[in-house]
């Protein structure tokens, strides 16, 4: 049976992802085809390229484990080229390309071809003004259109066509691997609002970051209801912030808490469609 797996966007609560892979694991299951947006491209990527769930968990603690090994990973695995600063100049912007880089495993693969699971991933067209699939081709520069995260990220520039973050066109690809599974599996890890908040006026900063959240929310909504997946995911994810990235301990403990109701989610849609199967 044909399992399709898509991992939505969320910076840093992405990485809540990782439990539901080792939950896929421990069912014995293998995705057919897995699609990724942004975090969920740079994640899914490596589960595509065979890692599992706990090889992806041990990973993460070994680059993002604090503030310090974060910026040792940087350093270490992506010191700048000096010809490089000297030709486009020093930018608050980061290059993503330098980022997927950094904190992709040793020896990843070049290539999509190069996968043992097929692999799309969920950018962009900044001038196109629209969404576009990679699945073929170079993979660490799509990886790293996907989580250009606009104004923080400098855009991709692949084949004449500059692309940035996946997640603000489709946060949760969904419909593109629709066709290609007999059971389709959302895993969303977007904040949900926080009723306990105390009700004051939004500063500046707020005012930006939760109206990006709303939206991208309101995105991946829609494409559920358009693409509705046999199990849907919600990952709770809201004590965390999407740049904190060094509280990954937090991030994939608390979200490791789900993965029995998940395990049988997924057990359940499996049985559903063997059953429907059958009965034809």
């Amino acid at each position: 049976m044909r399992i399709g797996v898509a991992l939505g966007s969320g910076a840093a609560r992405g990485l809540a992802h990782i439990p539901y892979i080792e939950a896929m694991d421990e069912l014995g299951l293998s995705p057919s085809v897995i699609a990724g947006s942004s975090i969920g491209a740079l994640i899914g990527s490596g589960w595509a390229n065979g890692m599992t769930g706990a090889e992806l968990r041990e990973h993460a603690y070994s680059v993002l484990g604090s503030l310090k090994q974060i910026a040792n990973t940087l350093w270490t695995r992506n010191r700048p080229d000096f010809k490089q600063v000297l030709a486009t100049g020093l930018s608050v912007q980061v290059r993503s390309e330098g980022i997927a880089n950094a904190f992709l495993p040793e020896g990843f693969p070049d290539d999509f071809a190069e996968l043992k699971v097929p692999f799309l991933v969920a950018a962009t067209d900044f001038y196109g003004w629209s969404e576009v699939m990679f699945e073929s081709g170079p993979l660490r520069s799509a990886i790293a259109a996907s989580m250009a995260i606009p104004s923080l990220f400098r855009p991709v520039l692949i084949d004449g066509s500059y692309y940035i973050d996946g997640g603000v066109t489709n946060p949760l690809p969904l419909g593109y691997i629709q066709d290609r599974c007999d059971v389709l599996i959302g895993i969303d890890v977007h904040r949900t609002p926080d009723p306990t908040l105390e009700r004051t006026e939004p500063s500046i900063v707020d005012a930006a970051v939760i109206s990006t959240e709303i939206m991208s929310q309101k995105l991946v909504d829609a494409t559920v209801l358009r693409y509705p997946p046999d199990v849907y995911v919600r990952a709770e994810v809201g004590p965390f912030g999407g740049r904190e990235f060094w509280r990954v301990r937090e991030i994939v403990e608390n979200a490791t808490a789900d993965k029995d109701r998940f395990k049988r989610a997924v057990s359940d849609a499996l049985l559903a469609n063997s059953l429907k199967r059958a009965a034809r």
